[in-house]
């Protein structure tokens, strides 16, 4: 079951998000408003999920918690930039 949840997350971030914010409460636990979650939706989908999973486990923001943070950055940051690669 992760695994399926984990290849969801890294093809369909966006629809992982609106599941997040419509079927539990982790995005409003660990976001104080709307403005946050909403920019992550648009620009960085993936981190705004680790962060959420990792603040609602209650998980330090240290070691290999923080190494997933950066990891979840790259892939959305690969994500978005790979289109520019190939129009150029």
């Amino acid at each position: 079951m992760p695994c399926i949840v984990l290849i969801l997350m890294l093809a369909f971030p966006r629809v992982v998000l609106v599941g997040m914010w419509l079927f539990t409460t982790m995005l409003s636990r660990a976001f104080d408003n709307l403005l946050v979650p909403l920019l992550g939706f648009i620009f960085l989908p993936i981190t705004t999920i680790a962060y959420a999973f990792m603040i609602d486990m209650h998980l330090a923001m240290r070691g290999a918690n923080l190494l997933i943070l950066l990891i979840a950055v790259l892939l959305d940051l690969g994500s978005s930039g790979s289109g520019l690669r190939r129009r150029g």
